[in-house]
């Protein structure tokens, strides 16, 4: 059970609870938040939903936990709810961290690029109209990808019709109807007009992918840094620019599997070290175990399709950017301890540490092409 599925289920319970006459709330919250545990908490996710329902629904909030918690204990696929403080549930899912994981894996790899889209907005129509300016543009083009990955169906419009730079070298849509004469500043639907900070100099000189990363990456209320000496950033292949960072993250994942493939081995999900060993340790890193660092970008991984969700949700395009970031940044540690070193043999470990790195890879591959950036096999 993925952290999405955890968040649905207990939302279900919630209104199970408010449709049986047990909790007497008007309005329900629109989602589940769970996270792993805080200080004090237990099992593999928590969350305060408790204390959100107890003063609408008029109850103290370990009473409204335990009401939930007798309907969670009995739900396929969690294996304990604990109440802890003032009426957090800790849930605990079934199988151990290494099944668990195994099972991310999996689904992320079936899933592939795909992972995360998912059909929660079907049927919806969505009204998007853009300012005839080329970040609103590449904006409105990246939020509508996003929402067609939740099931949506956008309708664009623009201020003015696309110019022609713009179809070519930021890859917009060239179709994108001008129903609305420039400055009326209404839409044609519900959805605000999107009107981010516009870029203070031409994007295209940095090309289609370095051009809507610079766009797309700032929040739309905060100035990209194009025409100024900050603008050389997008296009340099180092560290600091998190473009190439995430690019090379995914040329990597795609390079330690043809190299395995070489050494004769493929991925296949499980224990990232092998039963029995201490903590792995990539070249003097640090510890790498399923409860250290990898944790992070395990949770990463899970969190993926929410962050999706909430992309598509606030039209924000700079949030599925940093989660990007974030996954590969959290990948690197993993990265030196994939393929076997020296006469070692590929182990079941290794296998496993190359299936959570290729699926690192396809989370950044289907996050770009989201945002209409290529994700390279070589870089």
């Amino acid at each position: 059970m993925t952290p999405v599925e955890l968040s649905r289920t207990v939302l279900h319970a919630v209104r199970r609870a408010v449709d049986e006459g047990e909790l007497a709330v008007a309005v329900l919250p629109e989602r589940v938040v769970v996270a792993p545990p805080g200080p004090g908490g237990c099992g593999d996710y928590a969350t305060n939903v408790a204390l959100q329902l107890a003063r609408p629904a008029g109850q103290p909030a370990p009473a409204v936990a335990e009401l939930l918690r007798t309907r969670l204990i009995r739900t396929d696929g969690i294996s304990d709810v604990v109440v802890t403080g003032p009426g957090f549930l800790n849930i605990s899912l079934d199988g151990g961290a290494d099944a668990r994981l195994a099972r991310l894996v999996r689904d992320i790899l079936r899933a592939g690029p795909r992972y995360g889209h998912s059909d929660t907005l079907a049927g919806q129509t969505v009204e998007l109209h853009a300012a005839h300016d080329a970040r609103a543009v590449v904006l409105m083009d990246a939020v509508a990808r996003v929402l067609r990955s939740q099931g949506a169906r956008p309708r664009l419009t623009c201020a003015g019709p696309p110019e022609d730079a713009w179809v070519r070298i930021l890859g917009v849509p060239s179709d994108i109807p001008s129903d609305i004469p420039a400055g009326t500043g209404t839409g044609t639907g519900t959805d605000a007009p999107l009107r981010p900070v516009p870029a203070p100099a031409d994007p295209t000189p940095l090309g289609r992918d370095a051009a809507r990363w610079a766009l797309l990456h700032p929040a739309p209320h905060d100035r990209p840094h194009i025409g100024d000496s900050q603008s050389e950033q997008h296009l340099a292949q180092r560290e600091t620019n998190p473009l190439f960072r995430v690019r090379y993250a995914h040329a990597r994942t795609r390079a330690l599997l043809r190299n395995a493939a070489d050494l004769g081995f493929t991925p296949e999900p499980g224990p990232l070290t092998p039963e029995g060993d201490g903590p792995l340790t990539p070249e003097g890193d640090g510890p790498l175990t399923a409860d250290g660092e990898a944790q992070g970008l395990i949770q990463l991984l899970a969190d993926h399709p929410r962050v999706l969700a909430a992309t598509a949700a606030h039209r924000a395009p700079d949030r599925l950017a940093r989660h990007l970031v974030a996954v590969a940044d959290a990948l690197a540690p993993l990265l030196p301890s994939v393929l076997p070193l020296g006469d070692e043999k590929p182990s079941a470990a290794h296998r496993a540490r190359l299936a959570l790195a290729e699926a690192a890879g396809t989370v950044l591959a289907g996050g770009l092409s989201l945002l209409g950036i290529d994700a390279p096999e070589h870089l």
